[in-house]
């Protein structure tokens, strides 16, 4: 990766790695610097913490079967949308 500023869409794209603690400490620097300066990157990758907080607790028998299919009919119409 280059040791240009990181742009948005590159933060999307890097913040699994981010979480799993696979980025290169200069990456992670990159990373970071790009979440001190943006408020939205910040807000999401919070809420993405939040979400893996959250899930962890969560077990299948926790959501009710509508919402389980509302949910993966929401990631299907996602992905179909992306293609």
């Amino acid at each position: 990766m280059s040791t240009s500023e990181l742009s948005c869409q590159e933060l999307v794209e890097l913040v699994t790695d981010y979480f799993e603690d696979v980025l290169t400490p200069d990456d992670r620097a990159r990373f970071e610097r790009h979440l001190s300066l943006c408020p939205g990157c910040a807000t999401y990758v919070g809420q993405f913490r939040e979400t893996i907080a959250l899930t962890g607790a969560l077990r299948e028998g926790d959501v009710a079967p509508a919402a389980r299919e509302e949910l993966l009919a929401q990631f299907r119409d996602w992905k179909r949308d992306d293609a």
